[in-house]
């Protein structure tokens, strides 16, 4: 009785906060917990005449079906070590690139920003045509340039080889803006006079990076790998459908959980399946950002998200 007083008396303080925060939990209801309740297709075989409570139950048809298919180890394998490569690349790019930005004056930053961020708000529809201008095989800059040394064109499109550094390599070009301006939104944001004093001692620039800069941001740099660690399962469709154009000759490397879902659900029109790949990918994604914070905790609990 204790409690639900103490309880009830919390809720009356702080009413108005309440009331205010009430669209907020409702759209968060209705759009993220709400369709909760689809999850239900994995594990039934659904139809459309009997609806989704009355269609036949399958257990885990669905889930053991991909995972016996020869596709479900190749778009696994794809998804993390994409997600791992582009972890790391953009941590230690983005970390770099911020340094090199905080010693720039106010002008010069301004240009860098502008040329560093303006990619991230391109649509992958709109990198897509950027990438097939530089690789189409008849009139891509790239084959034009290799063309003028004497060397014969690529056709980029069914040479799967190439792509796993042309993805990293759009991806960087694509995300590591965003990710710079958060570290350097962190250095701006560390005290000054542990520069100052560090210059009275006589130090280097780069032994204040390693002794300053870098430890202050270690709790950023934690935070945004738990983050990305939780996201491993779960790869930017838009990157691996529209850049490779969707070309078969490059599934072997280009392919990952979320093409693999759509291009299920629009060749056989399998809902069940669908959401059973889904399924796995946010329980996999869940598991693993438990596990990186758990981790994380264990060698620095201040650094833990929770």
């Amino acid at each position: 009785m204790n409690w639900m007083t103490r309880e009830l008396k919390h809720l009356r303080k702080n009413k108005e906060l309440i009331l205010l925060s009430l669209p907020g939990l409702a759209y968060k209801f209705i759009f993220y917990y709400l369709p909760l309740v689809g999850l239900l297709i994995a594990f039934k075989n659904y139809r459309y005449d009997k609806g989704l409570f009355g269609s036949a139950w399958v257990g885990f048809e669905h889930f053991k079906f991909f995972f016996t298919s020869d596709v479900s180890w190749r778009v696994t394998r794809n998804t993390v070590l994409y997600n791992l490569s582009f972890i790391v690349l953009n941590t230690v790019i983005a970390l770099a690139l911020a340094v090199l930005m905080n010693e720039l004056t106010k002008r010069w930053f301004k240009v860098h920003q502008t040329i560093l961020f303006l990619p991230y708000f391109l649509s992958w529809v709109v990198v897509g045509y950027i990438t097939s201008g530089f690789l189409d095989y008849e009139h891509g800059a790239v084959n034009t340039l290799i063309a003028k040394f004497g060397w014969n064109p690529v056709n980029w499109y069914q040479e799967a080889s190439y792509w796993p550094f042309i993805l990293i390599l759009v991806e960087l070009w694509k995300a590591v803006g965003f990710q710079t301006l958060v570290y350097y939104a962190g250095i701006v944001a560390i005290d000054p006079s542990y520069y100052e004093a560090a210059r009275i001692d006589g130090a280097t620039k780069w032994q204040m990076i390693r002794g300053i800069t870098i430890p202050m941001l270690t709790p950023l740099i934690v935070i945004l790998f738990i983050l990305g660690v939780g996201g491993i399962f779960r790869a930017d469709f838009g990157l691996f459908y529209y850049v490779p154009n969707d070309s078969s000759f490059l599934y072997p490397v280009s392919d990952v959980v979320d093409t693999y879902i759509i291009r299920t659900l629009r060749s056989i029109g399998d809902v069940g399946m669908s959401t059973a790949i889904g399924l796995y990918q946010s329980v996999v994604g869940l598991v693993c950002v438990v596990a990186a914070n758990f981790i994380v905790r264990k060698i620095n609990d201040e650094n833990a998200l929770w």
